[in-house]
């Protein structure tokens, strides 16, 4: 039933200033509105919707993604800007913090100015869609 349907994401935040200036400023994504209870944001053909909350405890998990085509110049532009990759134990991760999957897949974790843990996917050619670990 909803398979077309055009998804929307939500993220929570604190402080919508905060998370406005790193989305759109960072990030460079195009902020579509900003009101006392969300700011608006365009991915692609997906609204992200960072909504105001009062408390937040973060998950410790990827909890928001993007598929790229190049992630190591992806993450280079990202760390450029002021982004640092998350490291885990037991995660073989290269010097830029990118992980290669068992499936050839490349991932690489950030946070959001609220500890929300975001993504960074380059699919292996001969696979699309395989889970985003940590």
């Amino acid at each position: 039933m909803l398979a077309a349907a055009t998804p929307i994401a939500f993220l929570p935040s604190l402080d919508l200033d905060r998370s406005r200036q790193f989305f759109a400023d960072r990030l460079g994504l195009t902020v579509e509105e900003v009101t006392p209870f969300a700011c608006v944001l365009r991915v692609g053909a997906t609204t992200l919707r960072v909504t105001k909350v009062d408390q937040l405890r973060a998950q410790p998990f990827t909890v928001f993604g993007w598929e790229v085509p190049d992630i190591s110049a992806t993450v280079a532009g990202l760390t450029a800007a002021g982004i640092e990759f998350l490291r885990y134990d037991g995660v073989d991760q290269d010097s830029a913090g990118v992980w290669t999957t068992p499936g050839g897949d490349h991932i690489a974790w950030f946070r959001d100015p609220d500890g929300n843990t975001l993504s960074l996917t380059e699919f292996a050619r001969s696979s699309h869609g395989s889970g985003s670990a940590p």
